[in-house]
Protein backbone atom coordinates (compact mmCIF):
# COMPACT_ATOMS: atom_id res chain seq x y z
CA UNK A 1 0.00 0.00 0.00
CA UNK A 2 1.16 3.60 -1.07
CA UNK A 3 2.16 5.68 1.78
CA UNK A 4 1.27 8.75 0.11
CA UNK A 5 -2.25 9.92 2.07
CA UNK A 6 -2.22 13.18 0.08
CA UNK A 7 -1.91 13.75 -3.40
CA UNK A 8 -2.75 16.96 -5.08
CA UNK A 9 -2.22 17.75 -8.82
CA UNK A 10 -2.49 20.38 -10.57
CA UNK A 11 -4.88 22.07 -9.00
CA UNK A 12 -7.12 25.13 -9.53
CA UNK A 13 -9.34 27.01 -7.59
CA UNK A 14 -11.18 29.99 -9.45
CA UNK A 15 -13.91 32.45 -7.99
CA UNK A 16 -16.01 33.78 -11.08
CA UNK A 17 -17.11 37.27 -11.15
CA UNK A 18 -19.04 40.23 -12.71
CA UNK A 19 -15.59 41.58 -14.02
CA UNK A 20 -13.93 38.56 -14.64
CA UNK A 21 -12.60 35.14 -13.16
CA UNK A 22 -10.28 35.17 -10.52
CA UNK A 23 -7.76 32.66 -9.51
CA UNK A 24 -6.76 32.09 -5.93
CA UNK A 25 -4.63 28.94 -6.33
CA UNK A 26 -2.66 28.30 -9.69
CA UNK A 27 -1.82 24.49 -10.80
CA UNK A 28 -0.73 23.37 -7.07
CA UNK A 29 0.74 20.14 -6.42
CA UNK A 30 1.68 18.47 -3.56
CA UNK A 31 1.38 15.20 -1.64
CA UNK A 32 1.90 14.24 2.50
CA UNK A 33 2.40 10.84 3.55
CA UNK A 34 1.90 8.96 6.20
CA UNK A 35 3.46 9.92 9.42
CA UNK A 36 4.71 13.38 7.57
CA UNK A 37 3.71 17.04 8.61
CA UNK A 38 3.97 18.98 5.80
CA UNK A 39 4.30 22.63 6.26
CA UNK A 40 2.41 25.23 4.26
CA UNK A 41 3.78 28.50 4.30
CA UNK A 42 3.25 32.11 3.18
CA UNK A 43 1.74 35.97 3.42
CA UNK A 44 -1.77 36.43 3.96
CA UNK A 45 -3.11 36.18 0.35
CA UNK A 46 -1.26 33.37 -0.88
CA UNK A 47 -3.80 31.03 -1.30
CA UNK A 48 -2.73 28.46 1.50
CA UNK A 49 -6.35 28.54 3.52
CA UNK A 50 -7.95 28.51 -0.02
CA UNK A 51 -5.79 25.07 -1.17
CA UNK A 52 -7.01 23.28 2.69
CA UNK A 53 -11.16 24.76 1.79
CA UNK A 54 -10.95 23.10 -1.28
CA UNK A 55 -9.12 19.94 -0.26
CA UNK A 56 -12.20 19.65 2.54
CA UNK A 57 -14.59 20.65 0.09
CA UNK A 58 -15.77 23.76 2.01
CA UNK A 59 -15.21 26.01 -0.71
CA UNK A 60 -17.63 29.29 -0.36
CA UNK A 61 -19.93 29.56 -3.43
CA UNK A 62 -19.30 30.71 -6.37
CA UNK A 63 -15.85 29.59 -5.50
CA UNK A 64 -14.59 26.10 -7.45
CA UNK A 65 -12.14 23.72 -8.45
CA UNK A 66 -12.06 24.65 -11.96
CA UNK A 67 -8.93 21.98 -12.74
CA UNK A 68 -6.42 19.67 -10.72
CA UNK A 69 -7.12 16.24 -8.92
CA UNK A 70 -7.27 15.72 -4.90
CA UNK A 71 -6.61 12.60 -3.87
CA UNK A 72 -6.96 10.57 -0.30
CA UNK A 73 -4.93 7.11 0.19
CA UNK A 74 -5.64 6.68 -3.83
CA UNK A 75 -9.09 7.30 -3.81
CA UNK A 76 -10.05 10.81 -6.00
CA UNK A 77 -11.98 13.07 -3.82
CA UNK A 78 -12.35 16.55 -5.66
CA UNK A 79 -15.73 14.90 -7.30
CA UNK A 80 -17.81 14.14 -4.28
CA UNK A 81 -21.06 15.31 -3.69
CA UNK A 82 -21.45 17.54 -0.72
CA UNK A 83 -23.24 14.41 0.76
CA UNK A 84 -20.25 11.77 0.31
CA UNK A 85 -17.96 14.88 1.68
CA UNK A 86 -19.55 14.74 4.43
CA UNK A 87 -18.87 10.85 5.03
CA UNK A 88 -14.88 12.09 4.73
CA UNK A 89 -15.08 15.32 7.08
CA UNK A 90 -14.33 14.50 10.29
CA UNK A 91 -14.28 10.16 9.52
CA UNK A 92 -11.27 10.64 7.30
CA UNK A 93 -9.88 14.11 7.75
CA UNK A 94 -9.83 16.23 10.54
CA UNK A 95 -9.81 20.00 10.89
CA UNK A 96 -8.27 22.75 13.10
CA UNK A 97 -8.91 25.97 12.49
CA UNK A 98 -7.21 29.44 14.18
CA UNK A 99 -10.07 30.41 16.53
CA UNK A 100 -11.15 27.83 18.67
CA UNK A 101 -14.51 29.70 20.05
CA UNK A 102 -15.55 29.74 16.65
CA UNK A 103 -14.72 25.52 16.53
CA UNK A 104 -16.84 24.86 19.50
CA UNK A 105 -20.47 25.57 20.38
CA UNK A 106 -20.51 28.02 23.39
CA UNK A 107 -24.06 26.90 25.04
CA UNK A 108 -23.03 22.86 25.23
CA UNK A 109 -19.86 21.17 27.24
CA UNK A 110 -16.96 19.86 25.11
CA UNK A 111 -17.81 16.51 26.00
CA UNK A 112 -21.04 16.67 24.93
CA UNK A 113 -19.73 18.23 21.52
CA UNK A 114 -16.97 15.35 21.85
CA UNK A 115 -19.48 12.70 22.11
CA UNK A 116 -21.99 13.72 19.17
CA UNK A 117 -18.80 14.03 17.16
CA UNK A 118 -17.49 10.29 18.11
CA UNK A 119 -21.12 8.74 17.58
CA UNK A 120 -21.56 10.73 14.09
CA UNK A 121 -18.68 8.59 12.69
CA UNK A 122 -18.40 5.40 15.02
CA UNK A 123 -21.01 2.62 16.20
CA UNK A 124 -20.20 3.32 19.64
CA UNK A 125 -22.85 3.69 22.85
CA UNK A 126 -23.37 7.03 24.64
CA UNK A 127 -21.61 5.49 27.69
CA UNK A 128 -18.73 3.89 25.18
CA UNK A 129 -18.29 7.32 23.27
CA UNK A 130 -17.98 9.56 26.16
CA UNK A 131 -15.30 6.81 27.77
CA UNK A 132 -13.77 7.93 24.41
CA UNK A 133 -13.83 11.65 25.19
CA UNK A 134 -12.42 11.52 28.59
CA UNK A 135 -9.35 8.94 26.47
CA UNK A 136 -9.08 11.99 23.93
CA UNK A 137 -8.44 14.79 26.47
CA UNK A 138 -6.46 12.68 28.36
CA UNK A 139 -4.26 12.49 25.35
CA UNK A 140 -3.69 15.78 23.92
CA UNK A 141 -2.95 16.84 27.60
CA UNK A 142 -6.08 17.94 29.31
CA UNK A 143 -6.19 18.00 33.01
CA UNK A 144 -8.32 15.96 35.02
CA UNK A 145 -10.31 15.24 31.55
CA UNK A 146 -12.97 13.36 34.02
CA UNK A 147 -14.18 16.52 35.43
CA UNK A 148 -13.51 19.03 32.86
CA UNK A 149 -15.13 16.60 30.17
CA UNK A 150 -18.35 18.12 31.57
CA UNK A 151 -17.24 21.97 31.89
CA UNK A 152 -18.16 24.72 29.05
CA UNK A 153 -15.33 25.88 26.53
CA UNK A 154 -15.84 29.30 27.93
CA UNK A 155 -14.11 27.18 31.63
CA UNK A 156 -11.18 26.35 29.52
CA UNK A 157 -7.72 28.73 28.51
CA UNK A 158 -7.21 29.54 25.11
CA UNK A 159 -4.60 26.55 24.93
CA UNK A 160 -6.50 24.61 26.41
CA UNK A 161 -9.78 25.01 23.78
CA UNK A 162 -6.85 24.61 21.17
CA UNK A 163 -6.49 21.26 22.73
CA UNK A 164 -10.17 20.35 22.88
CA UNK A 165 -10.46 21.31 19.36
CA UNK A 166 -7.69 18.96 18.44
CA UNK A 167 -9.33 16.22 20.35
CA UNK A 168 -11.96 16.95 18.27
CA UNK A 169 -10.23 16.55 14.85
CA UNK A 170 -9.39 13.06 16.48
CA UNK A 171 -12.46 11.25 16.98
CA UNK A 172 -12.38 9.26 14.29
CA UNK A 173 -9.35 8.47 13.88
CA UNK A 174 -8.63 10.24 10.42
CA UNK A 175 -6.13 9.81 7.67
CA UNK A 176 -5.18 13.77 7.27
CA UNK A 177 -5.61 16.26 9.44
CA UNK A 178 -5.56 19.80 8.05
CA UNK A 179 -4.14 22.59 10.84
CA UNK A 180 -5.50 25.68 9.40
CA UNK A 181 -3.42 28.54 11.91
CA UNK A 182 -3.81 26.45 14.64
CA UNK A 183 -1.40 28.74 16.95
CA UNK A 184 -1.81 32.13 15.63
CA UNK A 185 -4.19 33.03 18.70
CA UNK A 186 -1.96 31.57 21.40
CA UNK A 187 0.87 33.08 23.34
CA UNK A 188 4.71 31.51 22.24
CA UNK A 189 5.14 29.23 25.06
CA UNK A 190 1.38 27.96 24.52
CA UNK A 191 2.07 27.86 20.30
CA UNK A 192 5.14 25.47 21.47
CA UNK A 193 3.20 23.20 23.19
CA UNK A 194 0.26 23.05 20.38
CA UNK A 195 2.60 22.07 17.70
CA UNK A 196 4.69 19.23 20.09
CA UNK A 197 1.47 17.93 20.39
CA UNK A 198 0.92 17.93 16.67
CA UNK A 199 3.97 16.28 16.34
CA UNK A 200 3.49 13.96 18.40
CA UNK A 201 0.10 12.79 17.36
CA UNK A 202 1.28 12.74 13.88
CA UNK A 203 4.28 10.59 14.32
CA UNK A 204 2.18 8.23 16.95
CA UNK A 205 -0.99 7.62 14.83
CA UNK A 206 0.88 7.33 11.25
CA UNK A 207 -1.68 10.48 10.46
CA UNK A 208 -0.57 13.22 7.65
CA UNK A 209 -0.62 16.41 8.46
CA UNK A 210 -1.12 19.90 6.38
CA UNK A 211 0.18 22.56 8.55
CA UNK A 212 -0.93 26.41 7.23
CA UNK A 213 1.07 29.13 8.78
CA UNK A 214 2.47 31.97 7.61
CA UNK A 215 5.43 31.82 10.35
CA UNK A 216 8.44 30.59 9.06
CA UNK A 217 9.64 29.70 12.30
CA UNK A 218 6.26 27.42 13.21
CA UNK A 219 7.14 25.59 9.84
CA UNK A 220 11.18 25.20 11.05
CA UNK A 221 10.32 23.46 14.51
CA UNK A 222 7.56 21.15 13.05
CA UNK A 223 7.64 20.44 9.82
CA UNK A 224 9.10 17.44 7.87
CA UNK A 225 8.97 19.60 4.53
CA UNK A 226 7.22 22.88 3.53
CA UNK A 227 5.84 23.95 0.24
CA UNK A 228 6.33 27.91 0.26
CA UNK A 229 2.99 29.94 -1.76
CA UNK A 230 3.23 33.23 -3.06
CA UNK A 231 -0.10 34.93 -5.30
CA UNK A 232 -1.77 30.68 -5.26
CA UNK A 233 1.29 29.25 -6.56
CA UNK A 234 4.26 27.28 -5.37
CA UNK A 235 7.29 28.74 -4.92
CA UNK A 236 9.52 26.49 -3.39
CA UNK A 237 8.65 22.67 -2.36
CA UNK A 238 11.34 20.56 0.22
CA UNK A 239 13.07 19.42 3.10
CA UNK A 240 12.32 21.81 5.60
CA UNK A 241 16.09 21.98 7.51
CA UNK A 242 17.40 22.14 3.71
CA UNK A 243 15.17 25.36 3.21
CA UNK A 244 15.77 26.97 6.26
CA UNK A 245 19.91 26.55 5.95
CA UNK A 246 19.81 27.51 2.59
CA UNK A 247 16.43 28.80 0.77
CA UNK A 248 16.80 28.89 -2.61
CA UNK A 249 14.00 31.06 -3.81
CA UNK A 250 14.15 34.54 -3.30
CA UNK A 251 10.80 35.21 -1.56
CA UNK A 252 11.30 32.43 0.85
CA UNK A 253 14.96 33.92 1.31
CA UNK A 254 12.92 37.12 2.24
CA UNK A 255 10.36 34.93 4.66
CA UNK A 256 13.34 33.57 6.17
CA UNK A 257 15.36 36.94 6.78
CA UNK A 258 12.40 38.33 8.78
CA UNK A 259 12.89 35.83 11.69
CA UNK A 260 14.47 37.42 14.50
CA UNK A 261 17.77 35.55 15.71
CA UNK A 262 18.14 33.87 18.84
CA UNK A 263 21.76 34.00 19.38
CA UNK A 264 21.20 37.79 21.12
CA UNK A 265 23.15 39.63 18.02
CA UNK A 266 21.45 43.08 17.28
CA UNK A 267 20.13 42.61 13.90
CA UNK A 268 18.25 44.70 11.18
CA UNK A 269 15.54 42.13 10.01
CA UNK A 270 14.81 42.20 5.92
CA UNK A 271 11.97 43.05 5.00
CA UNK A 272 10.63 41.89 1.54
CA UNK A 273 8.93 45.31 -0.17
CA UNK A 274 5.60 45.76 -1.65
CA UNK A 275 2.67 43.51 -1.13
CA UNK A 276 0.47 40.49 -2.34
CA UNK A 277 -0.55 41.47 -5.86
CA UNK A 278 -4.54 41.46 -5.68
CA UNK A 279 -5.75 38.73 -7.56
CA UNK A 280 -7.33 40.85 -10.74
CA UNK A 281 -3.73 42.27 -10.38
CA UNK A 282 -1.90 39.52 -10.33
CA UNK A 283 1.50 40.71 -12.93
CA UNK A 284 2.72 38.43 -15.76
CA UNK A 285 5.37 35.79 -15.63
CA UNK A 286 6.30 35.28 -12.14
CA UNK A 287 4.59 36.86 -9.62
CA UNK A 288 6.68 37.75 -6.90
CA UNK A 289 8.76 39.45 -9.86
CA UNK A 290 7.84 43.19 -9.23
CA UNK A 291 9.27 42.49 -5.56
CA UNK A 292 12.40 40.61 -6.67
CA UNK A 293 16.00 42.12 -6.83
CA UNK A 294 17.19 39.50 -8.99
CA UNK A 295 14.69 39.97 -11.45
CA UNK A 296 15.74 39.00 -15.28
CA UNK A 297 13.68 39.46 -18.12
CA UNK A 298 12.33 35.98 -18.12
CA UNK A 299 10.72 36.26 -14.86
CA UNK A 300 8.33 38.92 -16.25
CA UNK A 301 7.25 36.86 -19.08
CA UNK A 302 7.01 33.20 -18.72
CA UNK A 303 5.60 30.98 -15.20
CA UNK A 304 7.92 28.77 -13.60
CA UNK A 305 7.18 25.57 -11.78
CA UNK A 306 8.26 23.82 -9.53
CA UNK A 307 10.08 21.04 -11.14
CA UNK A 308 12.80 18.64 -10.03
CA UNK A 309 14.54 21.11 -8.72
CA UNK A 310 11.76 22.39 -6.21
CA UNK A 311 12.30 26.19 -6.78
CA UNK A 312 9.96 28.08 -9.47
CA UNK A 313 12.59 30.34 -10.44
CA UNK A 314 14.08 31.40 -13.48
CA UNK A 315 16.87 33.27 -11.84
CA UNK A 316 18.07 30.01 -9.51
CA UNK A 317 17.49 28.30 -12.75
CA UNK A 318 20.14 30.20 -14.35
CA UNK A 319 22.42 30.08 -12.08
CA UNK A 320 22.29 26.24 -11.83
CA UNK A 321 22.94 26.20 -15.42
CA UNK A 322 25.58 28.12 -15.45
Amino acid sequence: MSDKVLEVEELRVEFPTRHGVLTAVDGVSLSIDRGEILGVVGESGAGKSMTGMAILGLLEPPGRIAAGRISLSGERIDQLTENELRQYRGRRIGAIFQDPLTSLNPLFTVGKQLVETIRQHLPLSASDARRRAIELLTEVGIPAPEARVDHYPHQFSGGMRQRVVIALALCAEPELIIADEPTTALDVSIQAQITGLLKRLCKERGMAVMLVTHDMGVIAETADRVAVMYAGRLTEVGNVQAMVRAPRHPYTVGLMGAIPSLTGDVQELSQIPGNMPRLNAIPAGCAFNPRCARRIDKCTVDIPTVSGSGVACWAVEDEVRT
